[in-house]
């Protein structure tokens, strides 16, 4: 993944990381959190009827230059640019949502990138039951113990991957995949319809997720969510508290 104006410099600045630059599984790992962290999952434009772009170029104006966040195609794309700049081997891998009552199309994307000898799943763009690290294709059926979070990676009958959260004591499945590269246009059609569609939680509901260390917020509409290792709370918001939210997880 290339964008004429992505600098390294300037997007680990972006994602405020300072730590030391390699190609191993646990310099991915701070990476990817650090990311996670600072660059919020959001659909702004979206609920401005705008159709998300995947021009490489306007993905890193977005969320580097002007310090906004974007759903899974950007910021897993930016991710893969910087992954690229670093020298990691990665490929894009179309997923299926599995939390929906009916069968999905595969309109969500992960990447799988080489370290340490494995092909790690990343993900920053997955939303509220989202990895926080990433996860090892050779660690099936292995409990993933991220902050105060649990993930396992399981398989279908089918043998295709399944990635599946902790959730009041029950395992769900978050989305499913085979580990086959597609590039990048083939998400296209995809996108469209997550811009589009008067289904998708994108065009129903403003929608706005930021991860931190103590654990993460949700803004759905007017509702915020506040997910701790102590418990949740949710809080009704009026319009100006929406906004003062808004600024909030966008900084």
């Amino acid at each position: 993944m290339y964008a004429e104006n992505f600098q390294l410099d300037s997007y680990l600045k972006r994602i405020d990381y300072k730590g030391p630059l390699g190609k191993n599984a646990e310099i991915l790992k701070q990476l990817m959190r650090a990311q996670l962290f600072h660059v919020a999952f959001e659909n702004l434009d979206v609920q401005a009827g705008k159709i998300v772009s995947l021009v490489p170029e306007q993905i890193v104006d977005k969320i580097v230059g002007q310090g906004r966040g974007g759903y899974c195609y950007e910021v897993n794309g930016l991710f893969a640019m910087a992954l690229q700049a670093l020298g990691f081997s990665y490929k894009f891998v179309a997923c299926r949502p599995m939390f929906y009552p009916v069968r999905r199309p595969k309109t969500h994307m992960v990447l799988l990138v080489e370290a340490d000898g494995d092909q790690w799943i990343c993900d920053l763009g997955f939303g509220s039951y989202g990895i926080r690290a990433p996860i090892a294709l050779s660690s099936l059926e292995q409990i993933q113990q991220q902050d105060f979070d649990q993930f396992r990676l399981t398989t279908e009958p089918s043998g295709a991957y399944v990635v599946q959260a902790l959730v009041d004591g029950q395992w769900l499945s978050q989305f499913g995949f085979e580990p086959y590269a597609s590039e990048w246009v083939d998400f296209m059609p995809a996108n469209y319809l997550n811009s589009t569609h008067p289904d998708t939680i994108f065009v129903q509901k403003l929608l706005v997720i930021k991860h931190h260390e103590q654990g993460r917020d949700i803004l759905l509409g007017d509702q915020l969510k506040q997910i701790r290792a102590e418990g949740t709370v949710v809080k009704q918001l009026s319009p100006e508290q929406r906004e003062e939210t808004l600024k909030q997880l966008l900084k």
